[in-house]
């Protein structure tokens, strides 16, 4: 019987640009997490003398050849394993494409833990947690960020990943516009600005030093990404979150923000407007604690206190004529427990 997993989706906690590194990427500094909304991937997998692929989709925008993560990283994977196969991969689409939400990166890590399950029926054994991250990492930035789920910190270009303390499940409302954003011109876009502005991007500093505050020892050892830091390596200013604020309130006092807005923005005047919607209510307390772009967009986010503030947002995006998604975030836990139900009133 094949194996379906859930594919779930993240949103960008902060994202900061720094300048293009020798290898032509940016560093980068942010914080993933996982939301509920999810697509959902089937494997079906034997040991063969050679490997073939076949992969279809509900959704026909979505590549059926080896242009697709999910078929990449089950070659990838297969390779690791130095074994053949017949691979079957299927994708039923929900979420957006190149919306922002890395939902083509969560749909190869599905596809390569559900291959995992496969070959185990065959005596396989899985490969080990840092082979499974180097192959996510070669298929894309953002990828391996789905191998760990619930809060996570990326550094070097995103693929350098590590977990973060969680916060509970808040009410998330996604906004999905029909606008489409190049991720590689908003690239662009953000080194002729800087040049024209001449001054060095200081973002990632300022984004470390809210991570730092928010998430305090949570942070790998020796993080600094441009942060003042101690003898051990993690910010002075972090560790000390006082009064039980959690790290999600701790990260929106400290004002983090998405370096893509100063751009996309531009580009898109739209969106900036579907991001005040998703923050602003003419009743203070369903305002969202926080509202921004989700990696370089097109979809954006607001996360709220209640779910009556979640859906008044709902609300005004509807009468703007703006397609919304109500989800939740996702702890770590739970990402891994939901993913592997098979329950499909829940799917």
């Amino acid at each position: 019987m094949p194996t379906t997993l859930r594919s779930f989706s993240k949103i960008n906690l902060g994202l900061a640009i720094g300048p293009p590194r020798p290898d032509g990427f940016h560093a980068l500094v942010t914080c993933y997490q996982t939301l509920e909304a999810r697509d959902l991937v089937t494997v079906a997998a034997a040991p063969a003398a050679a490997t073939t692929l076949r992969l279809t989709s509900t959704d026909s925008r979505v590549p059926t050849d080896a242009t697709n993560t999910a078929w990449k990283i089950v070659d990838l994977a297969l390779r690791a394993h130095d074994i053949g196969a017949e691979v079957s991969i299927r994708i039923d689409k929900r979420l957006p494409i190149q919306g922002g939400l890395g939902a083509g990166s969560a749909n190869a890590v599905a596809a390569m833990l559900a291959l995992e399950s496969e070959l185990s029926r065959h005596g396989i054994a899985p490969l080990p947690q840092p082979e499974k991250l180097r192959i996510a990492a070669a298929v894309g930035s953002d990828v391996p960020l789905f191998v760990v789920g619930g809060a996570v910190l990326g550094l070097g270009r995103g693929e350098d990943v590590h977990p973060l303390p969680d916060f509970p499940p808040t009410e998330c409302v996604l906004a999905l516009p029909d606008i489409g954003v190049s991720t590689p011109q908003a690239f662009r876009d953000w080194d002729a600005r800087q040049l024209t502005t001449a001054r060095p991007s200081d973002t990632l500093s300022m984004l470390s030093r809210a991570l730092a505050s928010a998430f305090g020892s949570g942070l790998p050892e020796g993080f600094s990404a441009g942060a003042a830091t101690n003898s051990s390596g993690v910010s002075a200013s972090g560790g000390n979150l006082g009064e039980n604020v959690s790290p999600l309130l701790a990260l929106v006092r400290a004002g983090i923000a998405n370096d893509f807005e100063e751009v996309v923005f531009l580009q898109h005047p739209r969106l900036g407007e579907i991001r005040r919607l998703l923050a602003e209510s003419p009743r203070p307390e369903e305002s969202a604690l926080i509202a921004a772009l989700s990696g370089s967009g097109s979809a954006l986010f607001g996360l709220y206190g209640s779910a009556d503030a979640a859906g008044a947002a709902e609300a005004r995006l509807s009468a703007s004529g703006i397609r919304s998604l109500r989800t939740r975030t996702l702890p770590r836990d739970e990402y891994w427990k939901r993913m592997r139900e098979q329950d499909e009133h829940r799917a």
